[in-house]
């Protein structure tokens, strides 16, 4: 079992305040992606809209999430421990599973996976994003 990403918040005021300090930061990763696709100052005006920085802010929050990650065996045994409602994404007939359990939460988020780790993080910290965090911060 391992763990990737470093963000895990213990309050709701530490996910808030780490939510509020990535706005700048996706306001200059917009703005610069949007200079690569070589969109003009106008160009700018009109698509860059607050929805778009918002949702850069979203998936820079979401990426920096710590996730668990371990075998089936090693998921039922933290699941046999915890508090947490966990909602399980995948399929149940698989070797592998990632999570992300914050500490101020009731509930949990996880997905299964065979062999590609990678997109299943993603996916798990997407989810997590949405059912846990976005209500939040």
């Amino acid at each position: 079992m391992e763990t990737e990403g470093q963000f895990s918040p213990a309050t709701v005021a530490a996910a808030r305040d780490r939510y509020e300090s990535l706005g700048s930061t996706a306001q200059v990763v917009v703005k610069e992606v949007a200079k690569a696709m070589g969109l003009s100052a106008d160009e700018y005006d009109e698509r860059v809209t607050g929805e778009v920085v918002e949702t850069a802010r979203d998936a820079l929050f979401a990426e920096s999430l710590a996730v668990t990650v371990g075998s089936r065996e090693e998921f039922e045994d933290w699941r046999a421990d915890t508090d947490h409602a966990v909602e399980t994404l995948g399929s149940e007939t698989v070797d592998n599973v990632v999570w992300h359990a914050p500490a101020f939460a009731d509930e949990a988020v996880a997905a299964t996976y065979q062999s590609e780790r990678e997109a299943a993080v993603g996916t798990l910290r997407r989810q997590a994003f949405g059912r846990i965090y976005s209500e939040v911060v």
